[in-house]
């Protein structure tokens, strides 16, 4: 091969690898947009239903409508070795941070939430770098600290320059969502996203029944329709048809800078929080905005081995 036609080749390769990057981010993006009503929603369903029932009850519908999926698509059992990577997915987002955040949001209002779950990209990263050994260069390091420090200190800001009790719960979420997010890209890549997220609800349904009918038997399913739309949406968008769209991205364009979208994230959920709830919007927060959307701009051009 010539020198010109090996350089056309690195050309074309190097085309096809940003056109997928394109394509992850908008994926990523897309599912991030369905992820940042997921707080407001469990606010509004933990008002008059048991953070069980929330927080956990959301997985079985999901898990049911997966089950229908998987045999309508006839798609063979994974051998032991994928249902043990499975069981690490459904730990970090069936259980981990549905369950961690529907207990949070009984004491905190969503946007204090949605600023502490905003260190979401700094876990995705770190998981990325740790589980599936990505490489993120030292300026995407950078610009993601610097939109993390800029979200804690928006948290601060709105706290009174102190963290609550319920954001224990909230960085144990956001750690389990971390580790989640980058098994469940790894699995992604050979079984396919939707297949992931659809065979870790199902195997997590059966051990997720047991407390779930106990919260039912003890406290009932007593709830307005307010309620049961903010259950609703927990069940079927962000336990479920987010992840089809937020697992492609990670797999297209990469763990680390797909998940560096989520610093975006706190910022839609306050403006949802403000329409839905009538939490207000202080000027801080379109401050915080700007900053961690440039870093967003500045991760994006970042290098990532």
């Amino acid at each position: 091969m010539t020198d010109a036609a090996a350089s056309l080749a690195t050309e074309q390769q190097n085309a096809v690898q940003q056109a997928a990057v394109r394509q992850g981010l908008a994926y990523g993006f897309a599912g991030m947009v369905a992820f940042s009503l997921t707080l407001p929603a469990t606010r509004t369903a933990v008002a008059e239903l048991d953070p069980t029932v929330v927080g956990l009850g959301r997985a079985l519908v999901a898990a049911a409508l997966a089950a229908c999926a998987l045999a309508a698509s006839g798609q063979r059992l994974p051998d032991r070795a994928t249902v043990k990577r499975l069981a690490i997915v459904a730990l970090g987002v069936v259980v981990g941070f549905p369950w961690l955040g529907a207990w949070a949001m009984q004491s905190v209002p969503s946007v204090h939430g949605a600023v502490v779950v905003g260190l979401l990209p700094l876990s995705t990263a770190v998981f990325g770098a740790v589980w599936a050994g990505e490489r993120p260069s030292p300026l995407f390091w950078a610009a993601t600290v610097a939109g993390s420090v800029a979200v804690v200190g928006y948290a601060l800001t709105v706290g009174g320059g102190a963290l609550h009790l319920a954001d224990l719960a909230l960085l144990g979420a956001v750690i389990a969502a971390g580790l989640g997010y980058a098994e469940g890209a790894r699995l992604a890549r050979s079984l396919g996203g939707w297949q992931v997220i659809s065979w870790a609800l199902v195997i997590a349904a059966p051990v997720l029944a047991i407390p779930v009918g106990l919260a039912i038997h003890a406290h009932g399913l007593n709830a307005g329709a307010a309620a049961w739309a903010g259950f609703a949406w927990v069940s079927l968008i962000s336990m479920y048809l987010g992840f089809f769209l937020w697992y492609r991205g990670l797999v297209l364009g990469g763990i680390a800078r797909v998940g560096q979208l989520q610093l975006l994230q706190p910022f839609l959920t306050i403006a949802a929080s403000a329409v839905l709830l009538g939490e207000r919007v202080t000027p801080a927060a379109l401050v915080a905005a700007l900053v961690v959307l440039a870093c967003v701009v500045i991760g994006r051009r970042a290098r990532i081995g």
